[in-house]
């Protein structure tokens, strides 16, 4: 399974902070789901427990989270992260951490407790079969799905540069390679967690969730269109090498214009009871 470092997760949090809030609404409707009492809540590819950090003072009452992640590196830094955000919170959390690698060890985890399963950032990487997998397991938990912040495709740049369409067609299709789970989704994830969710009888709710970037903000923001610049090229000269040569010309145009740029990414949040 591909990993994301510390210092990405950091940058990307109050992008993704921000873009949550569209389904604050959903999300009411998802805490007053299920019985009365502690909330188990089954975490997957938790990183540095950003999830939780936006999702519990949304949800309320008492909850019991177990975070879930692959690299061991992440999962460390979460009792700092979590003792640093916790004060000044009155909630009622308890929290577990647990390694595990999502791509095989789904059996092993505790399903069976949940009553809520989330995830971000995460289902634009798995395959058709994995998801599926997933779905089956949420659903023979009778639990609700939270799934957040999977790409679904909508990228617009402002100002528009002639090679826009050429990179981000080969960023598109190097999101669809294998990233440890089979042949990824990438921006079709949505649509078909919506419609695998469906299908096994879920009442579902989709909402965008943007990550909306503007130089002309400030620092983080630059620095979060640096590394998204930086890292689109380098998957579209992975994807096409013989475009590489316009694809690095592409990449010294937007860097070189960071202050006036503006970046819509878009992702969509899926919600699920049954």
């Amino acid at each position: 399974m591909s990993g994301f470092s510390r210092g990405w997760l950091a940058l990307r949090e109050p992008f993704d902070r921000a873009a949550r809030a569209a389904g604050d609404a959903a999300l009411a409707a998802l805490a007053r789901h299920g019985p009365p009492g502690t909330l188990e809540v089954l975490d997957l590819g938790c990183g540095t427990a950003s999830s939780l950090r936006a999702l519990a003072p949304r949800l309320g009452g008492a909850q019991r989270w177990c975070l879930v992640d692959h690299d061991q590196d992440l999962l460390a830094t979460v009792p700092r992260t979590m003792q640093a955000w916790a004060e000044g919170h009155g909630l009622q959390i308890e929290w577990t951490c647990r390694r595990a690698d999502l791509a095989t060890g789904l059996a092993a985890l505790p399903f069976p407790q949940a009553g809520l399963v989330t995830a971000s950032a995460l289902l634009d990487l798995v395959s058709e079969a994995w998801l599926a997998e997933l779905v089956a397991r949420s659903r023979a938990a009778q639990a609700a799905v939270c799934w957040s912040l999977s790409v679904d495709g909508r990228l617009d740049f402002t100002p528009a540069d002639p090679a826009d369409a050429k990179v981000l067609a080969l960023f598109a299709a190097h999101q669809r390679r294998d990233k440890g789970f089979g042949p990824a989704l990438g921006e079709t994830a949505p649509a078909r967690a919506d419609a695998l969710l469906r299908a096994a009888g879920y009442r579902t709710v989709l909402t965008q969730s943007d990550w909306r970037i503007a130089g002309a903000r400030g620092a983080d923001d630059q620095a979060m269109l640096q590394a998204l610049v930086e890292g689109m090229a380098l998957a579209a000269q992975e994807q096409g090498p013989a475009q590489a040569a316009a694809v690095e010309a592409w990449r010294a145009r937007r860097l070189a214009g960071l202050a006036g740029t503006q970046l819509c990414v878009g992702h969509t949040d899926v919600l699920g009871t049954l």
